[in-house]
């Protein structure tokens, strides 16, 4: 690397070679004090972005590493810090594009398999329900079984059993408490 130094009439000076260590030194010098000056602001900046601190930390490694590799590309280096919160910015874009990816594209959690005792509590739960049903009057229990075993609509109910919405309704209902209040008398 040449470095021309003006002499004490204003002349030029021949070039004076600087040898590329040195010239990498005075970056590496040039970094480590914006990272003790903007590491700090840089952090908080993308953690507020991306809400984690530890990814913050690494958007804000990255982009001195970024930095660091195109520093000959930086032309104004007054703008230095400014650059850094450029690449610091594009850097938390970029982990939020990939997070929402990732949840978009993340598998649905495994359902735990039921307990062993939580299928002999439902036989015995559909048994308590099916021995309150049994006690209804007939028309009750033709109500509740294709309302609530067939999923019938209350119209399809009432064109099954050749009576009026209306009654299909009130058996519904009657039938209901009856089976509810059975079921509390037997807890």
């Amino acid at each position: 690397m040449a470095i021309m130094s003006p002499t004490a009439d204003g002349s030029a000076s021949p070039p004076v070679v600087v040898p590329l260590a040195s010239a990498r030194t005075q970056r590496h010098r040039e970094l480590a004090e914006l990272f003790r000056r903007e590491h700090r602001s840089l952090v908080r900046l993308a953690a507020l972005l991306v809400d984690d601190v530890g990814a913050a930390e690494e958007i804000v490694q990255d982009a001195f590493v970024a930095l660091d590799r195109s520093w000959g590309e930086v032309r104004e280096r007054g703008r230095v810090d400014a650059y850094m919160r450029s690449i610091v910015l594009n850097g938390a874009r970029a982990r939020m594009r990939r997070r929402v990816v990732e949840r978009k594209h993340q598998p649905a959690p495994a359902r735990s398999a039921p307990g062993a005792d939580e299928a002999v509590l439902r036989s015995a739960e559909a048994a308590e329900v099916l021995a309150a049903v049994r006690t209804l009057p007939h028309r009750q229990r033709e109500v509740i079984v294709l309302r609530y075993w067939s999923d019938l609509p209350l119209t399809g109910i009432a064109d099954e059993l050749d009576i009026s919405v209306g009654s299909v309704k009130t058996h519904l209902h009657r039938a209901t408490a009856a089976v509810a209040a059975r079921l509390e008398g037997t807890r």
